[in-house]
């Protein structure tokens, strides 16, 4: 009777615990896995520079799990590069995190633009115009040190002619990078790829920052664009915004930082995307959304185990009456 009695608990808290892991299983297997896909990060580069000066920000983002792209931005007129970065999303499937440095936040703020995909715009001590402003009204407001910092080469190409800028040599490192070494400051400028006057004279023709969230770093050591310019588009634009102590190439200098806030644009970008999806599908429905960020995760979560907790607490009770019931 004994043996029989000890089997008996055994089986009863045994069928307790296959109850709590049933019911507190349960929220993720209804989820079934669409919590919300890691979006594509699109990085762009700026003016002088090309996609290598995102290595460092690469390297820790998919270190992340994320796939990461760096198209090489033509620095051949805002119009035309807008166009052409734009093109570069529609090869992306899925949602999107574009982030720009420098001249390139001027292009993605036009090649997001009526794009459903880019769920969160990124700006990298960046330009950020809106609709009828260039790089060089923005710099006549907020002036820095670029002003006298770049050199004039006119160029021909397949017919057509134009002007190239180019940082003077001995301007790169106290202008352009002063948070590096100066041999590091050296290879930048060796290696620099001019931009074309279009570039910064062309007037832009949409600004996606108003209708997609975005992030903002302001570097306070910037001499390339005044930090004061970085401010005030951050706060036109409603950006999150971050301020570090770096130069104005902070992607090279600040990976870590740079990274970071890309992936808060990222992390709210899948969440977004979750939501979306939950709300237009009715085999997904969503929570309400009003209330502590997260407390709906947190719901679910206690709502299983307080499920658990009944079933469990059934299970013994049942069992429990079997026991007294055969030894009595």
């Amino acid at each position: 009777m004994r043996r029989r009695t000890r089997r008996l608990r055994v089986e009863a808290a045994g069928c307790a615990a296959a109850a709590l892991c049933v019911v507190t299983a349960a929220p993720a297997v209804a989820d079934g896995g669409r919590g919300g896909a890691k979006p594509t990060i699109v990085l762009v580069h700026g003016a002088f520079a090309d996609g290598s000066s995102w290595n460092g920000v690469i390297e820790r983002l998919e270190r992340k799990g994320y796939t990461v792209m760096a198209p090489a931005n033509p620095l051949r007129g805002l119009y035309s590069d807008s166009a052409y970065i734009a093109s570069v999303l529609k090869t992306v499937k899925g949602p999107v995190v574009l982030a720009g440095h420098s001249y390139g936040g001027a292009v993605i703020s036009t090649a997001a633009a009526g794009n459903p995909q880019v769920k969160s715009l990124v700006y990298v001590s960046a330009l950020m115009p809106d609709v009828g402003e260039s790089g060089m009204s923005l710099s006549a407001r907020f002036p820095s040190a670029l002003g006298t910092a770049t050199t004039s080469v006119p160029y021909q190409a397949g017919g057509v002619s134009g002007t190239d800028l180019y940082l003077k040599r001995d301007k790169v490192h106290p202008v352009f990078a002063a948070c590096l070494s100066a041999g590091e400051a050296n290879l930048l400028a060796v290696t620099q790829r001019p931009a074309a006057t279009t570039a910064f004279s062309e007037k832009a023709k949409a600004a996606a920052w108003k209708d997609i969230p975005s992030w903002a770093l302001v570097g306070r050591q910037d001499m390339t664009i005044n930090p004061e310019q970085e401010r005030f588009e951050a706060k036109r634009a409603h950006s999150h915004t971050v301020e570090i102590d770096t130069c104005h190439v902070s992607l090279v200098a600040r990976p870590d930082a740079v990274a970071d806030l890309i992936l808060q644009a990222a992390t709210a970008s899948t969440a977004a995307t979750a939501t979306n999806t939950a709300a237009t599908d009715p085999a997904h429905p969503t929570l309400a959304t009003t209330g502590t960020p997260g407390r709906g995760a947190q719901a679910i979560t206690l709502g299983g185990i307080a499920g658990a907790s009944v079933a469990a607490g059934s299970a013994v009770v049942l069992l429990g009456r079997r026991l007294r019931h055969r030894t009595h």
